[in-house]
C-alpha cells in the first residue's frame, strides 16, 4: 500500500519500469565516462559537452513519451538521446566519424538525431531546437496526431529571443509541446544569477499564460511527475508548459573548459546529490531493487558501453569518394 509519502514515481509505475529507468541513468553515465575516455585517448576530435550528473532530468523527462512523441536536445544531448531510445553503437561511431554513425560521421558530438525513435536532433546552436519544438508540434496539431514535443534547454537559452518567440507562439496555438529547461547553473562560465533577472525561469511562463513549475532535476520522480502532467495536459489539447529542472554538470562546459569560475567545494557538493545514487536508494527503500541488484546493473552498464565502443571503433570509415553525398546547395540563376 502507498502512502502520501511514496514517491510518485514507485506510485505510477511498475517495478520493472523502474529498473529500466534506472538502467538507462548508469548507460548514459558510462556512455559519458567512455566518450570522455575516448577523447583523451584522441579516437574523438573536435569538443564534447557532458551531462554528467543530470542523468535524471534526461530519463525522467522521457517516462512518459512514446516512439511517436518528439524531442529536440541541445549540444549536450547525449543523454536525451540514450533515454529516447537510441543505439549506443550508432552514437559511438557518430563521434569516431564512422560511415555506421547516426548522421555517418558528418555530424558527430552535437548533432545526433534518431528520427525513428522521435529524436529530432541535438543542436550546435544555444536556443536551436526551441523553434525546432513549436514547428514539430504545430505540425502534430495540424495532422490530428496524438504527439507531443518534449524540448529540452539550458539555461543560457532562456535568454534567447527564440525563447520567447516560440513560447509565445506555442501559447497563442496551444501546441502539444512541453519546454523542459535544464538549469544548471551556468551557461558556459556565465552563472544564471548573473544572466538572468528572475529567481526561477520557470516564472517565465506566467508571461505567456502557461503552466511554470520549478523542481529538483537530481529527483527522478520529481521530474517524472512534472513532465508528465505538463505532458498529459499537452496530449488533451490545452497547450505548452514550461517546467525547470534544477540540476548540474560535474564536468566543464565543453572539454575546452578549465573551471576556473567554479570552486572545488560547489562541485563536490553538488556530486554528493548524485542523481543516480538516489534513484537507487528510492529503489531500495521500496523493496524494488537491493544493493547488489543495483551494483550488477551499474555493471552490466559498463560492459554495454565497452562492447558498443569497441564495435564502433571497428566500423568502416566513409569514402572519400563520398565527400559531396548529402551536401546541397541552391545553383545561382541561369546568365
Amino acid at each position: 500500500m502507498f502512502d502520501e509519502n511514496t514517491p510518485y514515481a514507485v506510485r505510477t509505475y511498475a517495478p520493472e519500469v523502474l529498473i529500466k529507468a534506472l538502467q538507462k541513468m548508469y548507460l548514459i553515465r558510462k556512455f559519458e565516462e567512455g566518450a570522455e575516455d575516448s577523447y583523451t585517448r584522441g579516437l574523438i576530435h573536435g569538443t564534447m559537452h557532458l551531462s554528467i550528473g543530470q542523468e535524471a532530468s534526461a530519463v525522467g523527462a522521457c517516462m512518459s513519451l512514446t516512439d511517436d512523441d518528439k524531442i529536440t536536445s541541445t549540444h549536450r544531448g547525449h543523454g536525451h538521446c540514450v533515454a529516447k531510445g537510441a543505439d549506443l553503437t550508432k552514437m559511438f561511431a557518430e563521434f569516431f566519424g564512422k560511415e555506421t554513425g547516426y548522421c555517418k560521421g558528418r555530424g558527430g558530438s552535437m548533432h545526433i538525431a534518431d528520427p525513428s525513435k522521435g529524436n529530432l536532433g541535438a543542436n550546435g546552436i544555444v536556443g536551436g531546437g526551441l523553434p525546432i519544438a513549436v514547428g514539430a508540434a504545430l505540425s502534430a496539431k495540424r495532422l490530428g496526431l496524438d504527439d507531443v514535443t518534449v524540448c529540452f534547454f539550458g539555461d543560457g537559452a532562456n535568454n534567447e529571443g527564440a525563447f520567447h518567440e516560440a513560447l509565445n507562439m506555442a501559447a497563442i496555438w496551444r501546441l502539444p509541446v512541453v519546454f523542459v529547461c535544464e538549469n544548471n547553473k551556468y551557461g558556459m562560465s556565465t552563472s544564471i544569477e548573473r544572466s538572468t533577472a528572475v529567481k526561477n525561469i520557470a516564472d517565465r511562463a506566467a508571461a505567456y499564460d502557461m503552466p511554470g513549475v520549478t523542481v529538483n532535476g537530481n529527483d527522478f520522480s520529481a521530474v517524472a511527475q512534472a513532465v508528465d502532467r505538463a505532458v498529459t495536459r499537452a496530449r488533451k489539447g490545452d497547450g505548452p508548459s514550461l517546467i525547470e529542472n534544477l540540476t548540474y554538470r560535474w564536468r566543464g562546459h565543453s572539454k575546452s573548459d578549465r573551471n576556473r569560475y567554479r570552486t572545488k567545494e560547489e562541485i563536490a557538493a553538488w556530486q554528493a546529490r548524485d542523481p543516480i545514487v538516489r534513484m537507487g536508494e528510492m529503489l531500495i527503500e521500496h523493496g524494488i531493487l537491493d544493493q547488489n541488484g543495483i551494483s550488477k546493473i551499474e555493471a552490466a552498464a559498463a560492459a554495454t558501453i565497452e562492447a558498443a565502443i569497441a564495435e564502433a571503433k571497428a566500423s568502416p570509415d566513409p569514402h572519400v569518394d563520398q565527400a559531396t553525398r548529402d551536401v546541397y546547395s541552391q545553383s545561382g540563376a541561369a546568365a
